[in-house]
Formats: structure tokens, sequence, C-alpha cells
């Protein structure tokens, strides 16, 4: 009967708060529309982890010039932003060490570059029998046997997989990120909301709301973005796999305190898309895909603001 009594006054004390920080919302001058000031690029991998291997090239190296590429074409096509890269050079931080970094950063957009990889085909042929010899007891006592084996000759051939695909957090890691919102919300709020939020506990019913909320439009505006990318990839002739919530999560996408990507730029385990992703053009090309689509993210968030988009639960071959 307490429960029964208890969750309509918490609801009705609720409501009349955000009623009254709405009132006096309404009193201040408006708050000039969120801007995309900061973007922090982070580079997959790096140091002693080499992520995915092809024929000749790493991840580690590949997901550095990449990110390199997109920190410049970013910086030519969209002066007013800036970038932010967790490594330049080869040394690997370990995904705590990667949020904290873009965190501290104070970035309004998180970009994570990687390739991905897929298993090659296992090929097999028989190419005639080889004699054996082994003993066996007969009747107690050992004899010499001769067999024939059938023998093959196998090899691996390398994974036609190719595409690329953009990556977002699960819906299910939400808790996740309102708890990097809760550890960092200077991020997101503005001083005078700041100011009138001091007087609520860190995890009072009021704060936890707003909390939930910017998750939301971060998943939102995360979803989106990942959309695009793949909208814009297509348009260059690559092949999309989609933008997807990955069934297990992707950790450092829920732990940073701004909407987050993760570009999987193609398959290092794909000889074809290997050699593209190794040349300086197809670097370029990616890096001017992603600051296309980043582009378009950045109009629609001043202009018009972000619209939810609906992706698909995968998992990656990675």
């Amino acid at each position: 009967m307490i429960r029964k009594i208890a969750a309509p006054v918490l609801l009705t004390f609720v409501t009349l708060a955000l009623t009254a920080f709405t009132l006096a919302s309404n009193d201040r001058p408006p708050v000039q529309k969120q801007k995309l000031r900061k973007i922090v690029i982070d580079a997959g991998h790096g140091g002693s982890d080499f992520g995915a291997s092809g024929k000749y090239s790493n991840e580690k190296t590949v997901s550095l010039a990449i990110a390199m590429a997109l920190q410049k074409e970013i910086e030519e096509q969209m002066p007013d932003v800036e970038t932010y890269m967790t490594r330049t050079t080869d040394i690997f931080d370990n995904p705590i060490v990667k949020a904290n970094k873009a965190n501290d950063a104070k970035g309004d957009l998180f970009i994570a570059i990687h390739c991905n990889w897929a298993p090659g085909a296992r090929h097999s042929e028989f190419i005639g029998y080889k004699t054996e010899t082994y003993t066996k007891k007969v009747k107690g006592k050992k004899k010499t046997f001769t067999r024939k084996v059938k023998q093959y000759k196998t090899w691996y051939s390398p994974s036609p997989v190719k595409g690329t695909e953009t990556f977002i957090w699960n819906i299910n890691k939400t808790k996740a990120k309102e708890d990097a919102l809760q550890n960092h919300e200077d991020m997101f709020m503005d001083s005078t909301t700041q100011k009138e939020l001091e007087a609520f506990e860190k995890r009072d019913p009021e704060k936890m709301i707003l909390y939930s909320i910017k998750t939301k439009q971060f998943f939102d505006r995360s979803a989106r973005l990942a959309q695009t990318v793949e909208e814009e990839f297509i348009k260059t002739g690559r092949n999309s796999r989609q933008a997807q919530q990955r069934g297990k999560g992707i950790w450092v996408l829920q732990a940073v305190a701004m909407p987050a990507i993760l570009v999987e730029t193609g398959f290092i385990s794909n000889p074809e898309e290997e050699d593209y992703l190794n040349s300086p053009e197809g670097q370029k090309e990616v890096a001017q895909v992603i600051t296309n689509a980043v582009k378009r993210y950045k109009f629609t968030l001043e202009n018009k603001g972000a619209k939810p988009a609906e992706t698909t639960t995968g998992t990656t071959n990675k």
C-alpha cells in the first residue's frame, strides 16, 4: 500500500520540480543553440596492440594514418571546429585512458577509427594415398601391417568480405552512458543550469531524469551520424554493412560524455580493401567521407536539431 502511494507522490514532486525549473529557465534569455566545437578522434589500438592484421599491414598503423587524414580534412573544411587526437604516435592506451582523455578534452563528439577483419576460407584437395606401417597384437604376438591413408593438400584463401560499418553503443548500455554524463555534467550543462541544480543531490530524481533525457539525445545524435557516415560511403561506391549497435557493446563509446561512433573503415583481411586502406588516396577518401557526414551532422545540430535514426542490431567479425 505504501508503495502504491509513494509512486504517485514522487511523480507529482518530480513534475512540480521540472515545471519550476522550466519556468525559471523561461525568465532567462534563450540559450544559444549548441554548436559542434570540438571533435575527439581516436585511432584504434596502438603500441603492443596491433589490432587486426592483413597480408602486409596491421590495424593500429592504418587506423592512425586515417585518423591523421581525418584531422587534416576537418581542419581544412571546418576551420571553426577544434580537433583532439587521443594518440598521434604508436602508443597503447586502454579504453579507460582513451575515455578519460576524451572527457578531459571536453569534446562534443567522439569518432573512433578502426579496420575490420574476417577469417579466410579453408580449402582442401585430395592428392593421393600414402602407405603407412603399423603394428598390432594378434593372439598375443605383434605383427606388422600396412595401410593406405588418404592425403590432402590444404590452403586458405583471403576473406572476400568487404565494406564499411559504423557502430554506436548498444541501447542496453544506457545506464553506463548516464553514469558518464553524471560524472561529467559540466560538459553539457551551461553555467546557469549547473547553478540551479546545485541544490539537488547527485542522484536526486530530478537530476537522474536530466541525465536520462541527455543520454537519449546523445543516442539519437550518434545514430543519426552513424547512418549519415554510411550514406556518404555509399555515395563513393563503397559497400555499406550499415549503421549498427554491436550486441556486446563498445565500452569506450558509452564511457565518453558525448555522442560517439566507431567507424570500421574496411576489411584489412580483404586484399583489395587492404590496398585501398593503405593508399594515400584511400585514406583521404575515407577522411573526406567522414568529414562530409560530420558537416551534415553539424548543420542539423545547429539549424534543425538532431532527429532519431534507426540502426540494426548486429555483431562485427572483427
